[in-house]
């Protein structure tokens, strides 16, 4: 085993010596210990520093439109900055390490302002199936999933489901969008959720209308209660 072991670790040095691994912010190759992004582009991330028991901006989008107990999201996402394009990786060239990434990241952060005691269920925004089979994963899953492992939180992705596969709405407005999402998303067990602590996650909150769509057919279920977690927001 321990020669296998050897050979595993000689081929993987050999591929990053041919194939030498990039930061998805700048495209430089990594190098040392470096994953997923350099140090300078790490260093330059634009984080929100919001957190879970203090209100801010990301929480008032949805005041008056949508009953959820707390939103926070855990970077800025502008028009030309580091994080369109990290994304960018993320949805659209196969790159999903990059949302395990951030739900580590994210998820060591509200560890510690004690938000794993709150939450039951973590739950991503759904793909519709047509849009899971051509793209090969949610770009949220593993955000979530490693959301969950820091907050000791079950991962359930089969509890709510989007009903139809609609075009990309990145560049459409909030009015536009909000009427698009009205009943797109069902749940599958409603009684699963019963009296549970919700954790919806995505990627970017723009106008906020997929996740009031996604709340309101989660208050479905009997006295669930939803807080929000996405990777980016845009301000």
């Amino acid at each position: 085993m321990s020669h296998f072991i050897k050979l595993t670790k000689i081929l993987n040095d050999v591929h990053n010596i041919l194939f030498p691994p990039i930061c998805f912010g700048c495209n430089a190759h990594l190098i040392g210990g470096e994953k997923t992004l350099c140090t300078i582009c790490r260093n330059q991330l634009p984080l929100t520093d919001y957190n879970y028991n203090e209100e801010n901006p990301v929480d008032r989008i949805f005041y008056g439109r949508v009953n959820i107990k707390k939103v926070n999201s855990f970077l800025f996402f502008t028009k030309n900055g580091i994080i369109k394009n990290i994304i960018h990786h993320l949805k659209y060239k196969n790159q999903e390490e990059i949302g395990s990434f951030f739900g580590d990241w994210f998820g060591q952060i509200i560890k510690k302002e004690g938000f794993s005691a709150y939450i039951d269920v973590i739950i991503p925004v759904p793909l519709h199936k047509k849009r899971l089979k051509k793209r090969g994963y949610n770009q949220v899953a593993l955000f979530g999933k490693q959301l969950a492992h820091h907050l000791n939180a079950d991962y359930m992705d089969n509890v709510l489901i989007k009903t139809a596969n609609t075009k990309t709405q990145t560049k459409k407005g909030r009015i536009y969008r909000w009427q698009q999402n009205q009943n797109l998303f069902e749940l599958t067990n409603s009684s699963f959720l019963k009296n549970k602590n919700v954790l919806l996650v995505d990627d970017v909150i723009t106008t906020g209308a997929t996740i009031e769509a996604c709340a309101n057919a989660l208050h479905r279920a009997e006295n669930v209660n939803i807080y929000v977690a996405t990777m980016a927001v845009v301000p």
